[in-house]
């Protein structure tokens, strides 16, 4: 399994957010030629899981969000940190639109 998000990118208009499953998962929002701005997941809480979870970072600006893509995945807390990690590791930070928040990530050294 490959450690960064591999599925392809999706449009990020209301119509392909609405078929979005209410499931638990992952997401990264891009935007047009595909740096990820924003790496974001549905967890517990999240009323309509995946699909409401990405209709509200859609809504806010994210510096220009075009495209997203995801992924279903019980252990969504376990795969954002591993995301944020593998972002980290590539670019030397975290995307633009998680800087805010206070993650504390370890040091991953993908191979």
């Amino acid at each position: 399994m490959a450690i960064e998000m591999t599925k392809a990118w999706r449009p990020l208009t209301d119509a392909e957010v609405a078929s979005l499953p209410g499931q638990l998962g992952v997401f990264e929002l891009a935007n047009a030629e595909g740096r990820v701005l924003f790496v974001g997941f549905a967890g517990g809480k999240s009323a309509f899981g995946l699909r409401s979870e990405v209709a509200k970072h859609a809504a806010v600006p994210t510096g220009g969000a075009t495209q997203f893509r995801c992924e279903v995945n019980m252990q969504y807390h376990t795969r954002y940190r591993e995301l944020l990690m593998a972002h980290q590791a590539r670019t030397g930070a975290v995307p633009p639109g998680n800087r805010l928040q206070h993650v504390q990530l370890g040091r991953l050294s993908p191979g």
